[in-house]
């Protein structure tokens, strides 16, 4: 059973306005007129506005992206009429936007607005009081947007790295073998959404349970993808009955050839246990060893390293063969993130939950009785 956690990214920025801080306006008017009018609008009302003035829109640009709100004028010299509202939203589109019209172009106001203008302004209609409130409300409403984009983008996001997790999580073949089986994927970062661990576990011939656990080193849509062809390429080759010394090789093959950079590796740990003799044949590619848990024996398997795929293609790396102990044993896989990032605990899995981790982190755990301790179960939900 396999348990998974995705979490929001909204990726904490920030968008409204610090307390006590003042409001950076930005007036494109080409009346001196007009903008000493509106100048004095605003000191009228005593609102806490910082106002600067451009007259062009050429003159504006370079401020467009250093103010909270824009009032604009439809009919500056260098961009009449909407073409000046698109100019600004597309050079800055997260500034709140009020356009300026006079009492026989309203109807620009309204079309404004609908091209994604926060508000228009009537010249000569609006006193001091209410140029503030619709400067402040434009500038809330704005903000407002960018909190239902952001989220939505963020939700399509979660989507994504859910459809791509499925890939990496799993349905062991089980058929036949006495045995039992946990396993937990989530994240162990802050705003973790997918990464390239994976995970599987095929039983063969009533008494073997062939299992892998592997990391993808990143955090992101490019690993997650490796971290799936893996795991597809390694139960493809087990289900055809390669032999064990030619797995990792095979699955180092398939990296080299499927990943984007030469900078990507994979480290991985594969372990055909013999359930009937309780051993197990363990190697190592760069991952963390196993932990075997055993009435009160709980101990990482002393198995001899091996380097990670993908650095030196064709190094051998060698099986250790580990005794798990009586009926009632239990074997611990699991990926760096259950134990980087977290204080040295001072017995091997009793702190191992504790594991607010750098990486995400995935953990699967077998065991050998019929009813089996709920240690390798805590254990794998820390990760």
């Amino acid at each position: 059973m396999a348990e998974v956690g995705t979490t929001v990214d909204l990726r904490n920025q920030r968008l409204g306005l610090r307390a006590g801080e003042r409001i950076r306006v930005l007036l494109i008017e080409d009346d001196p007129g007009d903008a000493f009018l509106v100048q004095e609008l605003l000191a009228e009302a005593d609102a806490p506005f910082d106002v600067q003035v451009a007259q062009t829109m050429r003159e504006a640009r370079p401020l467009l992206r250093e103010v909270h709100c824009v009032l604009l004028d439809l009919g500056l010299p260098d961009a009449s009429g909407l073409d000046g509202l698109r100019q600004v939203l597309q050079d800055a589109g997260r500034v709140a936007v009020c356009v300026l019209t006079g009492l026989e172009d309203e109807h620009l106001g309204t079309a404004a607005v609908a091209e994604g203008a926060q508000d228009y302004l009537v010249k000569g209609a609006v006193d001091g009081t209410g140029l503030s409130r619709a400067v402040r409300y434009a500038v809330e409403r704005k903000r407002a947007d960018e909190q239902a984009r952001l989220l939505r983008e963020s939700e399509l996001r979660q989507a994504e790295s859910a459809r791509l997790e499925r890939g990496l999580l799993p349905k062991p073949i089980m058929a036949g073998v006495e045995a039992d089986l946990w396993s937990i994927y989530r994240p162990g970062r802050d705003r973790g959404l997918l990464g390239g661990d994976f995970f599987d576990a095929i039983g063969a011939d009533g008494t073997h349970l062939h299992l892998l656990i592997g990391d993808v080193c990143g955090h992101g849509v490019d690993e997650a993808p490796l971290g799936v062809a893996l795991r597809v390429a390694w139960r493809a080759l087990v289900l055809a009955g390669v032999p064990e010394d030619h797995i990792l090789d095979s699955l180092e093959q398939v990296l080299v050839s499927e990943r984007r950079s030469d900078e990507l590796f994979a480290t991985v740990a594969v372990a055909t246990v013999n359930l009937a003799e309780g051993t197990a044949r363990i190697r190592l590619a760069g991952h963390p060893p196993p932990i075997v848990i055993a009435g009160d024996r709980v101990e990482p398997c002393a198995v001899q390293p091996g380097l990670v795929l993908g650095v030196m293609p064709g190094v051998p790396r060698p099986a250790t063969e580990v005794r798990l102990g009586d009926p009632g044993w239990q074997l611990l896989l699991y990926t760096d993130g259950l134990i980087e990032g977290a204080p040295l605990p001072t017995r091997p899995v009793a702190n191992a939950s504790a594991s607010r981790a750098s990486s995400r982190s995935c953990g699967t755990g077998a065991a050998h009785s019929p009813r089996p301790a709920g240690l390798a179960r805590g254990a794998g939900r820390g990760a």
